[in-house]
């Protein structure tokens, strides 16, 4: 008689401890060599900055094991070194302003915002025993959504900053609704999508072996393109509206694989572009800058010039394939450098090479979200992870695309590696939430009760009915040969 038992699959946290592990010794390791190459000495602030960031990480992988011990095993290394990496540059930026008598502590704000998003992010895995109890506030997410992005335009509370209206002022600080409200729409979409998916992807007419959606099927995707209107017209914010639009675009072929409905959302966005370029005037010297960023007049213009995007481009330059060496560029000549041209700072210093590998950690965590939104086995969860995957695959995009000259400037930050708080605490969401659907993404099925029968006999195969049980017994009996 041979048994032939099926691997049995492993919850992954101890490969995640030792990836966590390399994680912090790289964003710890970039910060202690800021400080020997900048003043020969380690930075006096690196045993509390090591200590918060190490407590964090294992307070959070402590977490998992408690409330999802089956989650992805690799998402959360990724993201602390990232957030490190970001940590150590801001640090550097900091120092690079104190040599010109500018003060500054961004590199110490944004450590208190990693602790708050760290500590969020395991509210959220601690409170949330299932995702798909959001699917019950599919409409009350849409409202939530809605009232976010109208935030900013309310007398009194929001702000306007480098002529964008996209922020509110609370106790002294600056926040940025849209983050969460993006975080909030992808709730609503997905729960919209995963009710009306049938409808959206079988009816409709077929034109040139294209199937098209009926007319009255526009009707989400037509609010949508307008709602991101609105963000673009009276806030002035190609970034977000770009977020938002390419957000539902690509969660409505995720559910229904509709090539269609990609194409109507091109012609759509293009549409949209060509107008805001040529009426709005903000938009219109973001597209000039792009397109004749080294035209002295160009360059020279205020507001609008593309000196800050110039600039970011010959710090990329300067780097080459190696960079000049973590505290040894020259990030500060770059206006925000510490936030909206966090790329070029780094791509500076770390070169191409190092751009590029921090670009692979940013496509290993896309790659694990969607890798999540396949695993899962509700449609919701589904909709839902891809979603918070392309939302930080877009997010990359438009801010690498933009500092990069590949698409005009939109002013959206990189996740994980900028300044700024409400971004780092929305992503620090959007990682737990990947980190719950995962757990139930990789969670093995409970083993079906077996009901009383007769003793099998010998030669015959038994199979479990599940196919996700973890493992499987197969006894063969003797061959006899030439037997039937």
């Amino acid at each position: 008689m041979a048994t032939v038992a099926a691997h049995q699959v492993r919850p992954g946290r101890g490969t995640e401890l030792w990836l966590l592990v390399l994680a912090l010794l790289v964003g710890l390791g970039a910060y202690a060599i800021v400080g020997l190459a900048t003043a020969d000495a380690l930075p006096p602030e690196l045993p509390w900055h090591a200590a918060v960031l190490v407590g964090l990480a294992l307070g959070l992988h402590v977490v998992l094991r408690w409330r999802a011990p089956w989650a992805d095993q690799v998402l959360l290394p990724a993201t602390v070194a990232l957030n490190g990496l970001g940590l150590a540059e801001i640090h550097r930026i900091d120092l690079a302003y104190a040599a010109r008598d500018r003060i500054t502590d961004f590199g110490g704000r944004q450590l208190g915002w990693t602790a708050l998003g760290m500590v969020l992010a395991a509210a959220v895995l601690i409170g949330l025993r299932d995702h798909r109890t959001l699917r019950r506030y599919t409409y009350t997410a849409m409202v939530v959504a809605l009232a976010l992005m109208v935030l900013p335009l309310v007398p009194g509370l929001g702000t306007q900053i480098n002529g964008a209206r996209i922020w509110i002022r609370l106790f002294g600080s600056s926040f940025q609704p849209a983050e969460v409200g993006k975080i909030a729409l992808a709730v609503f979409f997905a729960g919209y999508l995963v009710t009306n998916r049938d409808t959206l992807a079988l009816a409709g007419p077929k034109v040139l072996g294209l199937q098209l959606p009926r007319v009255r099927d526009l009707g989400p995707i037509l609010l949508a393109w307008l709602a991101s209107l609105a963000v673009l017209v009276f806030e002035r914010d190609l970034g977000t509206s770009l977020l938002f639009f390419g957000l539902f675009v690509a969660m409505l072929y995720l559910a229904t694989e509709r090539l269609s409905w990609v194409v109507i959302g091109l012609l759509l966005f293009a549409g949209g572009a060509t107008v805001a370029a040529t009426s709005l005037g903000h938009v219109h010297a973001r597209f000039v800058a792009w397109l004749h960023a080294f035209d002295p007049a160009v360059f020279n213009a205020s507001p609008g010039g593309s000196g800050q995007l110039v600039r970011g481009l010959f710090g990329l330059a300067s780097g080459g394939l190696f960079g000049t060496g973590l505290g040894q560029g020259r990030p500060d000549l770059v206006p925000f450098a510490e936030s909206d041209f966090i790329v070029s700072s780094i791509g500076e210093e770390l070169g191409l090479t190092g751009l590029l590998a921090i670009l692979v950690l940013y496509l290993v965590m896309t790659e694990r979200g969607l890798r999540t939104a396949v695993g899962v086995r509700d449609g919701f969860g589904k909709l839902f992870a891809g979603g918070m995957a392309v939302v930080v695959a877009l997010q990359c995009f438009v801010v690498v695309g933009g500092v990069t000259r590949l698409i005009p400037l939109t002013g959206l930050t990189m996740p994980f590696l900028a300044y700024g708080g409400s971004s780092l605490l929305a992503n620090w969401v959007i990682i737990a939430l990947l980190l719950r659907i995962s757990d139930s993404a990789r969670r093995p099925a409970p083993a079906p009760e077996e009901p009383p029968g007769p003793t099998p006999h010998a030669g015959s195969r038994t199979v479990p009915a599940n196919a996700d049980q973890a493992t499987e017994r197969i006894d063969v009996g003797p061959v006899r040969g030439g037997a039937p």
